[in-house]
């Protein structure tokens, strides 16, 4: 079987389309058309139901998919571990983490990381969708919840702890809550229901608040931590967020400081496999490091 091909096969296997396929691969919607049709003739088998909204694998595509999953997944670990076996602290690095935390904590302090090993080539990939760690979607991943994915070395690094928060101008205007029951008339933002979330039980407010965030006129939801610290500082309503990032915003209180939620543990993880890499070590380093530099 051509490799060039079964390497296609999987990423249009992937993708869903052509299209998308191609974006990946860097080619032309035709070029991989015509190469998975070169394959499916060498087989004398349909790999793929066509439609207009997309591509859905046949039983025998299901088979080979399976296959090629698994021969691509362990030639990324190869990769790695060749890689690693160099044990130089220099090459690529491709680590995930929380958008909200990767931008307001991790991103500022990559300039000392960089001063100490300036031949590492770090990718940080900020998104709350869960990346394969055993499929090389990224060498290591910051994560604030405990994976139950196996072969994973997983490292506490500390607990994030969370108050409800409003700016001073918003406390002005609508006055300050004193218990659990005064956040009904209040404004209070959170997750959608339908949307990776950054950690569990995200939308604890609304549960302290007693209000339905299917109803209540009251809720705001928004998809990102991030967009609604900012809603916060401009002054839109009352959210909980992380103390470390409340403590560098002078414009926004910690209210009702006796509620808090459960904290959030922060966990460094990565394959069993790369467990003897430089550059993972390095980053673990600078991660203990850059958290003895913050309360969390």
């Amino acid at each position: 079987m051509d490799w060039d091909k079964l390497r296609i096969f999987h990423a249009v296997s992937e993708a869903g389309s052509f299209t998308h396929a191609g974006d990946t691969l860097n080619l032309s919607q035709s070029a991989v058309s015509r190469q998975i049709s070169t394959l499916e003739e060498s087989l004398g088998l349909s790999l793929f139901h066509r439609h207009a909204r997309g591509l859905v694998l046949t039983e025998e595509g299901e088979i080979l998919h399976k296959a090629a999953k698994k021969i691509f997944g362990e030639l990324a670990l190869i990769e790695g571990r060749l890689a690693d076996s160099r044990q130089l602290p220099s090459g690529s690095l491709i680590i995930t983490a929380a958008p909200f935390l990767g931008s307001t904590w991790l991103a500022p302090k990559l300039g000392q990381l960089k001063r100490k090993n300036p031949e590492l080539q770090l990718t940080l990939l900020l998104d709350d969708r869960i990346f394969n760690l055993a499929m090389r979607e990224a060498d290591a991943a910051v994560r604030l919840y405990k994976s139950e994915q196996p072969d994973l070395v997983q490292r506490h690094l500390t607990d994030i702890h969370f108050h409800i928060c409003g700016s001073k101008e918003y406390l002005a205007e609508h006055g300050t809550p004193q218990n659990a029951k005064d956040l009904q008339s209040h404004v209070l933002l959170g997750f959608p229901d339908n949307v990776p979330a950054p950690f569990a039980d995200s939308n604890w407010l609304f549960r302290v608040a007693g209000q339905d965030p299917d109803s209540s006129p009251n809720i705001i939801k928004m998809n990102s931590l991030y967009g609604i610290y900012e809603a916060v500082q401009a002054g839109v309503g009352l959210a909980a967020l992380p103390d470390y990032l409340v403590k560098e915003t002078p414009g926004v209180l910690k209210i009702m400081p006796e509620i808090e939620r459960a904290p959030v543990g922060m966990y460094f993880a990565y394959p069993e496999e790369r467990k003897h890499s430089k550059r993972i070590a390095i980053f673990r380093d600078f991660l203990l490091e850059s958290i003895e530099q913050t309360t969390f």
